[in-house]
């Protein structure tokens, strides 16, 4: 039986709400990168590749501090956040732009793929008949792109509730406010006595990947039998 408590539940809620809003957040600049690496050439290519990808490497705690000097008070945009009547750091926006950020590689790299794949005859036949570039975008390479579109969301929104490192350090752990499910497991494994909450997360966590995973699965069939 889950030991689940009402901390626990706003800890559910604001999980599947910050990776919901991770997800919603980077799907039209990944989809934009994805398509600029794939279909133009231009300096810089290969650089800008390497930063994109960096959060795969990085520690995410890394990630999490420099968000946190870049958007703090006194940080590089905390002049211009603050002029806008804007605060994010330790709020649950600063929990949404560090997953933002951690997964928007996984992102990108699966619409790439996709995008990859697609037969160039089929966009030179597009363009011959006389449509434009942003017609051949929406009606071959988009409706083309949606498995890698799928996927990509599948695993940011997976991992954006996974997320730890970049969130405790940006958005702090703070009950009701910031504290995710990794946050609250992590406040539970600190102490002995909180064995079986911790647990009882630690299933809920569980379940939801399985969700996600089931989803995806479901409608990448579904895709494939219509295509």
């Amino acid at each position: 039986m889950l030991l689940l408590t009402q901390a626990d539940y706003e800890a559910i809620r604001l999980s599947v709400k910050v990776a919901l809003a991770a997800t919603a957040l980077s799907l039209p600049f990944g989809f934009a990168f994805a398509y600029l690496m794939t279909f133009f050439k231009f300096r810089g290519k290969v650089l800008l590749e390497v930063v994109v990808n960096l959060p795969l490497t990085l520690p995410p705690v890394v990630i999490g501090y420099l968000l946190l000097i870049a958007l703090g008070k006194n940080g590089w945009l905390g002049p211009l956040l603050e002029a806008l009547g804007l605060r994010l750091i330790f709020t649950w926006k600063a929990a949404v732009l560090a997953s933002a950020v951690v997964g928007f590689p996984l992102l990108v790299r699966s619409i790439r793929l996709a995008m990859e794949g697609i037969d160039y005859q089929l966009i030179q036949a597009s363009r011959t008949l006389g449509a434009r570039a942003v017609d051949t975008l929406f009606t071959v390479i988009l409706p083309l792109s949606l498995r890698g579109i799928l996927a990509g969301s599948s695993l940011m929104f997976a991992r954006s509730l996974g997320e730890f490192g970049a969130t405790i350090i940006a958005a702090g752990n703070i009950p009701g406010v910031t504290q995710t499910i990794p946050l609250a497991i992590y406040e539970y494994a600190s102490s002995p006595s909180s064995e079986k909450a911790a647990l009882s997360l630690c299933v809920v966590a569980v379940a939801l990947s399985v969700l996600v995973l089931l989803f995806h699965e479901f409608l990448a069939q579904k895709l494939a039998r219509r295509d």
